[in-house]
């Protein structure tokens, strides 16, 4: 039995952890993005052309600074729940527009990872229906999610 236990927890771990080390690569990719443009904007800075180089930084700064505590409600979304929105957040997916620029196939990865209880769910459209969301087209989506429903409340 511990057994047992310890392996399933083991296989969690190492998902999340696989998660984890994902989202180390990505942000060791920005932060040399973000050493590059320094170099390139001391470059600038030494030719005297500071106006060049403020614009771009400061597009670069707001771009990526995060928006504090800005979490959408995706149960908006046909088929999530709490405890799905819940899977979604602790995988860095807060907003629709993150959920929209998630592949599908990425987000059954997530719910396959949370066990047996979220594998019975097909997130194909929630991107498509994340988007329109995001882009406040509010009546298409409604209109999607009781096609999707077919008439069920």
């Amino acid at each position: 039995m511990w057994w047992l236990l310890s392996k399933l927890l083991g296989d969690r771990l190492k998902s999340h952890a696989s998660e984890l080390q994902d989202r180390i690569n990505f942000l060791e990719g920005e932060l040399e993005a973000c050493r590059k443009s320094k170099v390139s904007a001391s470059a600038d800075l030494d030719l005297g052309t500071t106006a060049a180089v403020v614009a771009p930084v400061a597009a670069f700064v707001a771009a990526s600074a995060p928006v504090a505590n800005k979490k959408d409600d995706l149960k908006i979304v046909e088929g999530i729940g709490p405890k799905i929105e819940e899977l979604c957040n602790n995988a860095g997916i807060y907003t629709f527009a993150d959920l929209a620029a998630t592949p599908a196939a990425r987000i059954k990865e997530i719910l396959d990872a949370a066990g047996s209880r979220f594998q019975m769910h097909d997130p194909t459209t929630w991107p498509e229906q994340s988007a329109l969301a995001r882009d406040g087209k509010w009546d298409e989506l409604k209109k999607w999610q009781d096609e999707l429903n077919k008439g069920k409340s």
